[in-house]
Protein backbone atom coordinates (compact mmCIF):
# COMPACT_ATOMS: atom_id res chain seq x y z
CA UNK A 1 0.00 0.00 0.00
CA UNK A 2 1.20 3.33 -1.11
CA UNK A 3 1.55 6.34 1.43
CA UNK A 4 -1.39 7.88 -0.53
CA UNK A 5 -3.19 4.78 -0.33
CA UNK A 6 -2.66 5.04 3.54
CA UNK A 7 -3.43 9.01 3.97
CA UNK A 8 -7.10 8.23 1.53
CA UNK A 9 -7.83 4.95 3.68
CA UNK A 10 -7.58 7.06 6.94
CA UNK A 11 -9.29 9.75 5.44
CA UNK A 12 -12.30 7.59 4.73
CA UNK A 13 -12.21 5.80 7.88
CA UNK A 14 -12.52 9.33 9.99
CA UNK A 15 -15.74 10.69 10.04
CA UNK A 16 -16.31 13.62 12.03
CA UNK A 17 -19.92 14.87 13.75
CA UNK A 18 -20.90 18.15 12.81
CA UNK A 19 -23.38 19.80 14.61
CA UNK A 20 -25.13 16.61 15.31
CA UNK A 21 -24.60 15.29 11.67
CA UNK A 22 -22.55 12.14 10.99
CA UNK A 23 -20.64 12.83 7.79
CA UNK A 24 -17.19 12.09 5.65
CA UNK A 25 -17.13 15.36 4.84
CA UNK A 26 -19.59 19.09 4.32
CA UNK A 27 -19.72 20.31 1.14
CA UNK A 28 -21.73 23.65 0.54
CA UNK A 29 -22.97 24.54 -2.27
CA UNK A 30 -25.05 27.26 -1.97
CA UNK A 31 -23.96 30.96 -0.73
CA UNK A 32 -24.99 31.41 2.57
CA UNK A 33 -28.43 33.64 3.04
CA UNK A 34 -28.70 34.54 6.83
CA UNK A 35 -30.92 36.03 8.86
CA UNK A 36 -30.43 39.27 10.37
CA UNK A 37 -31.40 40.67 13.90
CA UNK A 38 -32.64 44.23 13.59
CA UNK A 39 -28.99 45.51 15.24
CA UNK A 40 -27.00 42.97 12.82
CA UNK A 41 -29.39 44.29 9.38
CA UNK A 42 -28.73 48.11 11.17
CA UNK A 43 -24.74 47.77 11.01
CA UNK A 44 -24.91 46.00 7.45
CA UNK A 45 -27.24 48.25 5.84
CA UNK A 46 -26.42 51.78 7.45
CA UNK A 47 -29.14 52.65 8.26
CA UNK A 48 -30.44 52.87 12.14
CA UNK A 49 -32.74 50.20 14.00
CA UNK A 50 -35.20 53.10 14.57
CA UNK A 51 -35.57 53.43 10.66
CA UNK A 52 -35.73 50.19 10.09
CA UNK A 53 -38.87 49.77 12.47
CA UNK A 54 -40.15 52.25 10.82
CA UNK A 55 -39.70 50.82 7.48
CA UNK A 56 -41.55 47.23 8.73
CA UNK A 57 -44.85 49.00 9.21
CA UNK A 58 -44.19 50.95 6.20
CA UNK A 59 -47.92 50.80 4.49
CA UNK A 60 -46.80 51.25 1.03
CA UNK A 61 -43.60 48.85 0.90
CA UNK A 62 -43.14 47.41 4.50
CA UNK A 63 -39.60 45.58 4.58
CA UNK A 64 -40.17 42.07 4.79
CA UNK A 65 -39.27 39.97 7.69
CA UNK A 66 -39.99 36.96 10.11
CA UNK A 67 -41.17 37.03 13.83
CA UNK A 68 -40.06 34.05 15.75
CA UNK A 69 -41.15 34.51 19.35
CA UNK A 70 -40.00 37.95 20.05
CA UNK A 71 -37.66 37.90 17.75
CA UNK A 72 -37.70 39.84 14.23
CA UNK A 73 -35.24 38.45 11.64
CA UNK A 74 -34.92 39.65 8.44
CA UNK A 75 -33.35 37.50 5.54
CA UNK A 76 -30.19 38.99 3.83
CA UNK A 77 -31.67 38.02 0.20
CA UNK A 78 -34.67 39.82 0.58
CA UNK A 79 -33.36 42.48 2.17
CA UNK A 80 -31.14 43.49 -0.60
CA UNK A 81 -33.88 42.60 -3.05
CA UNK A 82 -36.63 45.21 -1.09
CA UNK A 83 -33.69 47.72 -1.08
CA UNK A 84 -33.28 47.30 -4.57
CA UNK A 85 -36.39 48.22 -5.43
CA UNK A 86 -35.64 51.67 -3.24
CA UNK A 87 -32.37 52.35 -5.90
CA UNK A 88 -32.53 56.06 -6.69
CA UNK A 89 -32.39 56.70 -10.38
CA UNK A 90 -30.91 60.44 -11.86
CA UNK A 91 -33.93 62.74 -12.84
CA UNK A 92 -33.99 63.24 -16.45
CA UNK A 93 -33.15 66.52 -17.41
CA UNK A 94 -36.31 68.22 -18.27
CA UNK A 95 -35.14 71.28 -19.86
CA UNK A 96 -32.61 69.33 -22.33
CA UNK A 97 -35.96 66.96 -23.75
CA UNK A 98 -38.11 70.05 -24.54
CA UNK A 99 -35.01 71.68 -26.02
CA UNK A 100 -34.34 68.93 -28.26
CA UNK A 101 -38.33 68.78 -29.21
CA UNK A 102 -38.26 71.77 -30.28
CA UNK A 103 -35.27 72.13 -32.09
CA UNK A 104 -36.65 68.66 -34.08
CA UNK A 105 -40.03 70.90 -34.33
CA UNK A 106 -38.44 74.17 -35.98
CA UNK A 107 -36.39 72.21 -38.35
Amino acid sequence: MSAHDARESAATRAVGLVRGILGERVIISNELDPFFSLRALAAYSSLSVRKLRDLLDDPAHPLPAYMVGNKLLIRKSEFDSWMATHRRQRGADVDKIVNEVLRGLST
